[in-house]
């Protein structure tokens, strides 16, 4: 495994000169190194399950801060979610605890309220094991959230999350959807689960994922591996959905969670291969660009 320190005097490959990389200041971490997105001909009804295949192709030590998002953005009856693999996962011990402690790696699976400002408590939270970790903050729009430590290797997996039970809170019909990881060998991993307002969802007309960098309390500036991170075409309730169109998006300058130029993501078949590695010179009519994906076959 080979990284790239975050200094300024290693910032420098071939393409830029030491002095170029001066005057270009690295941007606050999070950093989004790529955005894809996925375009369907239309919703989804009867939403009941929503799978992601990932592929890392090389082991993550969890010094590292790398998050591979398989769910960078999902939407259900207009309300958004995400989760994904992270190389160092963080949260409080419980509700009562609020602690924060960091377990290494592991799974996450968030939720955010329905207009993102009022808050949403950790009544909207089931663990899955007293490993668990949770939280319910603001900072990134009012959010609940559930974690759990899972020692993830190279390897492919499958990002799940399914609709589960149903119950009534109050006068409001409501339903729990719950996220595993299952790994090549078909062995479940569940994380935990989520309640979210109603009984019947329609999922919306696209996908997204991303590859990020972030920090944390214990690491406040992560290293940045060297890493092959290839992401399968999205699967609701089961299937394909039909395929309209597909594109990549690298935040960069004064945009939300701006990155240096470390990722690559190139259409393979059905499937879109991110390459991070060291810095480089993007050409700026390559920051949003078309993925060339092949839909898959019914």
């Amino acid at each position: 495994m080979k990284f790239l320190v975050l200094s300024i005097a290693l910032l420098a490959p071939c393409s830029l000169s030491a002095e170029e990389a001066k005057k270009a200041p690295l941007p606050p971490l999070p950093w989004h190194m790529a955005d894809i997105w996925w375009s369907f001909d239309g919703p989804t009804k009867n939403f009941e399950s929503l799978e992601m295949d990932v592929t890392i192709d090389r082991d993550v030590p969890d010094t590292v801060c790398l998050y591979v998002s398989p769910c960078g953005l999902a939407q259900i009856n207009g309300l958004d979610f995400y989760g994904g693999l992270q190389s160092n996962i963080n949260g409080w011990v419980n509700g009562t605890d609020k602690t924060r402690v960091h377990r290494g790696k592991g799974a996450i699976f968030s939720r955010w309220s329905s207009d993102k400002k009022t808050p949403i408590g950790l009544e909207h939270v089931r663990t899955a094991a007293a490993d668990c970790l949770v939280e319910s903050a603001g900072y990134e729009g009012e959010f609940a959230s559930v974690r759990r430590p899972f020692a993830w290797p190279k390897g492919t997996y499958t990002y799940q999350i399914k609709k589960g039970a149903s119950e009534k809170v109050g006068d409001k019909d409501c339903t729990w959807f719950t996220c595993s990881v299952k790994d090549s060998a078909g062995v479940v991993f569940e994380v935990g689960s989520l309640r979210f307002e109603g009984t019947d969802f329609t999922f919306w007309a696209r996908h997204s994922a991303f590859v990020e960098i972030y920090s944390t309390a214990k690491t406040p500036r992560s290293v940045v591996p060297e890493v092959v991170v290839t992401f399968g075409y999205p699967r609701i309730n089961g299937k394909a959905p039909a395929f309209k169109s597909a594109s990549v998006v690298h935040p960069t300058g004064r945009e939300q969670s701006a990155s240096p130029d470390l990722c690559r993501v190139v259409a393979d078949g059905e499937k879109v291969v991110a390459t991070i590695g060291p810095i480089f010179q993007r050409d700026p009519k390559d920051q949003r660009h078309a993925l060339d994906i092949k839909a898959p076959k019914e």
